[in-house]
């Protein structure tokens, strides 16, 4: 089940790290693969960050910490590391309990509008 996710390595710019995007449930067969495309990534460019997105791989067990930890693995061997996007919560939890800790994107929080922006009030409007 792909969740609307396009499966593999995407790369947007050389300024933004590339996305490994992990959908569906990962064969022991796809592991290798993956590790293989991300050391490659990481050699190849010299980026020291690769953005897995892990929204798509749900429900998640322990099959799917053995691959983050493999990933890690292998983006620390290649002088990298990796940064989660969009972990569920339960992935979350589960990592915190086999003791693995993952820098996670976060989503960006609200922002104040940008200066010079002024919100109009009329007279007589009530105070919130």
């Amino acid at each position: 089940m792909s969740c609307g996710r396009r499966r593999g390595l995407q790369t947007v710019d050389a300024r933004t790290p590339a996305v490994l995007v992990l959908a569906g449930p990962v064969t022991r067969e796809e592991v290798a693969g993956l590790c293989a495309d991300l050391r490659a990534l990481l050699e190849g460019t010299g980026a020291g960050v690769m953005v897995c997105d892990v929204g798509g791989l749900v429900p998640p067990g322990l099959g799917v910490v053995d691959l983050l930890a493999r990933l890690q693995l292998t983006a620390r061997r290649a002088g990298g590391r990796i940064r989660l996007r969009d972990p569920d919560p339960a992935l979350d939890a589960l990592l915190g309990l086999v003791g693995l800790s993952f820098e996670v994107e976060r989503q960006p929080e609200q922002r104040e509008p940008p200066l010079g922006v002024e919100e109009a009030v009329e007279p007589g409007d009530p105070a919130l």
